[in-house]
């Protein structure tokens, strides 16, 4: 098997999107521009609601839209999981509802930023970015199933990955996840940078006018995702024995449930270190390029941190690349205290990227290797509600209490070096006991 790394994901990636006679290459269009569209969203809020206040003023409001953010998946877990598990032909349908509702609201609050009906429509615009979130993770097995299907019959496959994805038991959804995730990346660096630039020229109102339109882009692109094949949409049909077992275990088999709890320990550690450093760097009253060092560190990190997936994915097994992201986390952190400047913690923001971008697609290959198709809409609500509430709890720690970088690292450190090795155990331990 060919070692692949950053330079051939982004080639096959590339491929990939261009290529729109194939099921996952319309949907890694459909991602490239919600990623667009949310990134510009969170430039304008990050404007109204940051940057344009004083310290103090932004820590309540950042406190407010943090818990916020929980609130969306109190909708999308109960109520539009099922949904999405409905129906394969649904979950394209949700997917251009989620972008044509957002069309909506970003011009809505363009203009309200000034008002309380920022807060409301912010949370819908939320939920309609939750529910794309959960519904692409039940579309990434199912488009490459499709594609696979198409292979055998008519000999047209995708550019990049086309057989490793269904034929090595589904071990190639960690390399769709990545390509996903890698696209979206550099997505994302590109329209934070025309959204920063709109920000600074024509204020957070022209940005959200810029996120509706991109919006209106996404409608048109996910009314374009394939329908699956009728044998993927057979497979979304679970069994009574699989709606049995879904029932009794609604978290799945052990190796998901453990690596639900190292990935959002990992989210955590996220959510922490983004605001230890966002705070900290306001504290220090930084200037403005200190914060675009360290957004330009963690996406470089990111991309690192993808690269580093798709070369060792087939080496590694999914739960060792989650438990040495873990790991690698606390260490990084702990060298960090040990050098509390800022140049530390930009190195630190981009090592915090790379091990990120190796747990995630690490998890989710795990979830959709072995959570039932017909149940991963509501399997992946309900761990993104858990995923979403490590990284605020890890969030509101820095918000709430003023650390410097020392204290912070040391005690990112702790945490993640001891809840990387009750991963590592507790997986041993629960193997042994089955």
């Amino acid at each position: 098997m060919r070692r692949r790394g950053l330079a051939s994901l982004a080639w096959a990636s590339v491929q990939d999107l261009f290529d729109q006679r194939t099921a996952f290459g319309r949907l890694a269009l459909v991602h490239v521009v919600m990623m667009a569209g949310d990134t510009l969203v969170t430039v304008s809020l990050a404007g109204s609601l940051f940057f344009s206040v004083s310290p103090t003023e932004a820590k309540s409001k950042v406190l407010a839209y943090l818990v916020l953010t929980i609130a969306p998946f109190a909708v999308v877990s109960p109520i539009l999981g099922p949904l999405i598990d409905r129906s394969a032909n649904g979950r394209r349908i949700l997917v251009a509802l989620s972008a044509s509702v957002r069309v909506l609201l970003c011009w809505s609050m363009s203009q309200h930023l000034n008002s309380l009906w920022l807060f409301p429509e912010a949370f819908a615009v939320l939920i309609s970015s939750k529910l794309y979130g959960v519904t692409r993770g039940a579309l990434v097995p199912e488009m490459a199933r499709t594609d696979q299907f198409h292979v055998h019959t008519s000999g047209v496959g995708h550019a990049g990955w086309p057989s490793e994805g269904v034929s090595q038991g589904h071990r190639g959804f960690a390399g769709f996840n990545a390509q996903l995730t890698l696209l979206g990346t550099v997505s994302g660096i590109i329209a934070g940078s025309v959204g920063a630039t709109l920000l600074k020229t024509l204020g957070a109102t022209s940005v959200l006018v810029a996120a509706a339109a991109v919006f209106v882009v996404g409608t048109v692109a996910s009314l374009r995702l394939q329908r699956p094949a009728k044998a993927v949409r057979d497979d979304v049909a679970m069994t009574r024995e699989e709606r049995d077992l879904q029932a009794l275990s609604p978290l799945g088999e052990g190796e998901v449930t453990w690596g639900l709890s190292a990935s959002a320990l990992m989210r955590f550690g996220v959510g922490f270190g983004t605001f230890l450093l966002a705070f900290g760097l306001r504290r220090d009253h930084a200037g403005l390029q200190w914060f675009a060092f360290a957004l330009s560190a963690s996406a470089v990190g990111s991309l690192l941190g993808l690269g580093l997936v798709t070369r060792v994915r087939n080496a590694l097994a999914e739960s060792s690349l989650l438990a040495l992201a873990v790991l690698a986390t606390g260490l990084g952190a702990g060298v960090a205290s040990r050098h509390p400047s800022l140049a530390a913690q930009m190195v630190l923001a981009g090592w915090l990227g790379l091990c990120a971008a190796v747990a995630q697609p690490s998890f989710d290959a795990i979830t959709q290797r072995l959570v039932p198709t017909g149940a991963q809409g509501r399997t992946f609500a309900r761990f993104a509600v858990r995923q979403q509430l490590a990284w605020v709890i890890g969030a509101l720690i820095p918000v709430a209490i003023s650390l410097n970088f020392g204290a912070g690292d040391q005690f990112l450190a702790l945490v993640m070096i001891v809840g990387g090795v009750a991963y590592s155990v507790g997986r041993k331990v629960s193997h042994h006991g089955n």
